[in-house]
Formats: C-alpha cells, sequence, structure tokens
C-alpha cells in the first residue's frame, strides 16, 4: 500500500473563521495544521478537544474528530478519549480563561498524573468572546471592561504552575511565529506524556498593551540560547520566573518520567474502546444489589 504524504491543506475544513482579522489565534491554527502534516498524523486517528471562547472554535477550522465541551471541561474529556482509545492522538485547545479559570483545578490534575495528551492554550490576557473583560492571566492593574480601576487580581502564571505541578513537556510559542511554533507542537504531540504548549496569541480587538510588538520588543527565545538545558528543572523555574515568563521555546523536558497509561495495571493489553462488555443479566444483578 502506497503511503499518504500529507499537508497542511489536509486539515483545513470548509468553515470560514470569524475570528478578527490579525487574531493571534489564524498563527496557531496554521502551526497546528503544519505540525500534523509534519507528523503524517491521519486526520481520522486525531481528536481535537476544544474549549470554550474565541479560541475554541479552532475545532471547527482543523479537520480530524472533535469535541467542544462545556466551559473549562476540556482536560477531563481529553483525559476520558485519550484512556479509552490509546491509539488516537489526542490534542485539546482553548483560551487561558477556559483553561487556568474555571478549568484550573482539571488542568492541575492533567499535569500531574501525566496524561498522554498535548494542551494548546491560546493565551492573550483578555476575554474576547465576551467584549474585553479581564482574564486569569492580565496583568495586576490592568484596566477592562470590567476592571475600569484596574484589576486587583494577581495574573496566574501558567509557566510557573506547570513546573510546580509536574509538568513533563512545558513550552511557549508566539503566533507571529507559526513555524516556530509548529516546531514545538509536532514534538510536544510526540511526547510521551502530558505536554503544555502555552501560546501567546495576542488579541487584537480588546488588549492594546500585549501587542504584537509588545511581545517582539520582550520575548527571549530559549532556543537560540546555546547555554540553556531544557532538561535542567531548576533552571527552567529560575529562568521563567527572572523573565516573568516573557520566553518563548522549549522551557523543560522530561523523557524519563512514565506516562499515566504506563502506571495503569492492564491498560497495555487492551483498550477500552476494544473490552467485551456484554455481561450476562446475572452479572448485572449481583451488581445492583450492591446499591440496593
Amino acid at each position: 500500500m502506497a503511503t499518504v504524504t500529507r499537508t497542511p491543506k489536509d486539515y483545513r475544513t470548509n468553515a470560514a473563521p470569524w475570528w478578527c482579522p490579525g487574531c493571534g489565534d489564524f498563527g496557531v491554527l496554521r502551526a497546528l495544521q503544519e505540525a500534523a502534516a509534519k507528523l503524517n498524523l491521519a486526520p481520522e486517528n486525531v481528536v481535537l478537544v476544544a474549549g470554550i471562547g474565541c479560541s475554541g472554535k479552532i475545532g471547527d477550522y482543523f479537520r480530524s474528530y472533535s469535541v467542544h465541551t462545556v466551559h473549562g471541561r476540556t482536560m477531563p474529556v481529553a483525559m476520558g478519549i485519550k484512556l479509552a482509545n490509546r491509539n488516537l492522538t489526542v490534542i485539546a485547545a482553548g483560551g487561558d480563561g477556559d483553561g487556568y479559570g474555571i478549568g484550573l483545578n482539571h488542568f492541575i490534575h492533567a499535569v500531574r498524573r501525566n496524561i498522554d495528551i498535548t494542551y494548546i492554550v491560546m493565551d492573550n490576557h483578555i476575554y474576547g468572546l465576551t467584549k474585553g473583560q479581564f482574564s486569569p492571566t492580565s496583568a495586576q492593574g490592568f484596566k477592562t471592561t470590567s476592571s475600569p480601576a484596574g484589576t486587583a487580581d494577581r495574573p496566574v502564571k501558567p509557566l510557573q504552575l506547570a513546573l510546580a505541578a509536574g509538568v513533563t513537556y512545558l513550552a511557549q510559542a508566539f503566533s507571529s511565529y507559526p513555524e516556530h511554533m509548529a516546531e514545538i507542537i509536532a514534538e510536544a504531540i510526540q511526547h510521551k506524556g502530558f505536554s503544555l504548549v502555552n501560546c501567546i496569541s495576542p488579541c487584537v480587538t480588546y488588549n492594546k498593551v500585549n501587542t504584537y510588538d509588545f511581545y517582539k520588543e520582550h520575548l527571549v527565545n530559549l532556543d537560540e540560547d546555546p547555554g540553556y538545558d531544557p532538561r535542567n528543572y531548576d533552571l527552567a523555574v529560575e529562568t521563567v520566573r527572572k523573565h516573568d515568563e516573557l520566553v518563548i521555546g522549549r522551557i523543560y523536558i522530561n523523557d524519563s518520567q512514565p506516562s499515566y497509561q504506563d502506571l495503569l495495571p492492564g491498560y497495555a493489553e487492551e483498550p477500552l474502546v476494544q473490552a467485551k462488555l456484554d455481561y450476562e443479566p446475572e452479572h448485572w444483578q449481583e451488581i445492583l444489589k450492591e446499591f440496593a
């Protein structure tokens, strides 16, 4: 049988994006499509679990199986799919509000369990879909429609949070550099364990502070630093703190930690989707007696 060679076009749909012109999410979508083509992933073997918000629409524009979850629930849905069928490539995608706000508790547990999924977060430091309120990653004092005097909240630091929770693959990318982002996403998908790719994805409509020009001036590319070792945990923690998370590239990689699936008894023998669940009626009656 001839080998099928795929291009980014094979991961496009006919849906017309309704993102604002210039939205950073376009760069993330392009990078994801290029990463899938680089890995030659069969669309029918990929599931994209999308969250709520502008970023959650990415599931409509990427050709694969897709699940659009309720707010903040990308992690439990993605984990359930991967545990049921280990042969699928499972990717979760959402925004900083969906992932680091209402979904923060699920994010922490997915990281610490080291589930073999890839989480792409489009972080724009604002709620774009609901017209410009401050988000969990907005800077303290940030003025928005919901904080006209400046928010009193201190921001969530997703990179430091992931490191503290035991992440085994951590990277950050910038929408202005989709080729670099595609390399990182492809590597993250291949990583056996939980991988977080935090994507700096500027909102051109509501966030006039964290702009493309701001990031181009302040971001430090760790992949261009010959002295940086992404396998040094202490260095990763020190570096993200030193630069207040304004870094891109591979931040931390731990290939020696077994994934959650590797530690589950019997998981390797038979995927749940292939398990025989046709028990006899007598068996179900015995189970029901326990709850009588």
